[in-house]
């Protein structure tokens, strides 16, 4: 296979952060030194004054870029998924946050050195699909979001357990009552999903996971279907209660009692870089904590 050749590489980091702006600015002085014409995504940009670099929104970054580099934590790279996917652009993560299942390069004194490897061409390149969660009332679309990891449906601000019907394929699952469900892709088997007792799924899997949040019924285990399932939950009408649709926890769908919510895969999927060496198992051991035997 052909390796991308990254000439023109798309900046983006997360706001609110002194850490990341001091690694975007290192990360940048180098990229220019080096010749890559290098564009700032417009929010970053605004907290950069005197930056003298190209700058557009996240949208042209993927019309334009070879490369973006996103540098925060796991969650600066789910908002940059979402964007970038339609585009079919190659996303790098540095990892600037807390745990980095999708942003693998840490920002110390080897980043600049493991970049530049990448941009050489040592890399591996793993496609991540997304889902589109649609929510319908009275089979009118009111309103829809896409998510990389997950699609959750919760009480929002109430503290009352929701009643639902969960249809998979158009057959009828079940009725439940609970503080929820979550849909999860692989990408996102790590991440809250994996908080309400699912498992574990290699990124690979062409697979979804249905997650019941503390369900009334202690039968309601988590479901694996094939990734490409179309999942419907309907929200009970006679119970009176709105809950909402989260997508990645970022956005946020209302819903009414009667309401429909439609999961499926999303048709574009993110094009995501790791290094040469990337080990999902050796992520899971460092950030979960597994045992080790080999030496500290």
């Amino acid at each position: 296979m052909a390796m991308d050749v990254f000439r023109n590489i798309g900046i983006i980091g997360r706001l609110n952060s002194n850490k990341v702006i001091e690694t975007v600015k290192r990360l940048t002085r180098y990229l220019v030194t080096e010749g890559y014409h290098v564009i700032l995504d417009e929010r970053i940009a605004e907290v950069m004054p005197g930056h003298g670099m190209q700058v557009c929104g996240v949208g042209m970054l993927g019309e334009v870029c070879d490369l973006v580099i996103v540098v925060g934590g796991d969650g600066s790279l789910l908002g940059a998924a979402r964007a970038l996917a339609k585009y079919n652009t190659p996303v790098l993560g540095i990892n600037r946050g807390r745990l980095g299942f999708l942003t693998d390069i840490s920002p110390d004194d080897t980043m600049v050195e493991a970049v530049q490897a990448v941009l050489d061409g040592e890399y591996m390149v793993e496609r991540r699909f997304l889902l589109d969660a649609e929510v319908k009332r009275d089979g009118n679309p009111i309103g829809s979001a896409s998510a990389l990891n997950d699609v959750v449906l919760h009480p929002g601000k109430s503290a009352r357990m929701i009643a639902f019907d969960l249809y998979i394929d158009g057959q009828f699952v079940y009725n439940l009552r609970s503080d929820g469900l979550i849909v999860s892709t692989p990408t996102g088997s790590t991440a809250y999903s994996l908080s309400g007792g699912g498992p574990i799924m290699h990124p690979r899997l062409d697979a979804l996971v249905l997650v019941p949040m503390f369900p009334h019924t202690l039968s309601s285990r988590p479901i694996v279907v094939g990734g490409e399932s179309e999942i419907k939950v309907v929200v009970d009408a006679s119970q009176g209660l709105y809950p909402t649709v989260s997508c990645d926890g970022q956005n946020h769908v209302s819903c009414a009692p009667g309401d429909s919510i439609t999961i499926r895969k999303k048709a574009h999927k993110l094009k995501l870089i790791h290094p040469k060496g990337h080990n999902f198992y050796e992520i899971c051991r460092t950030k979960l904590g597994w045992a080790s035997n080999l030496g500290d």
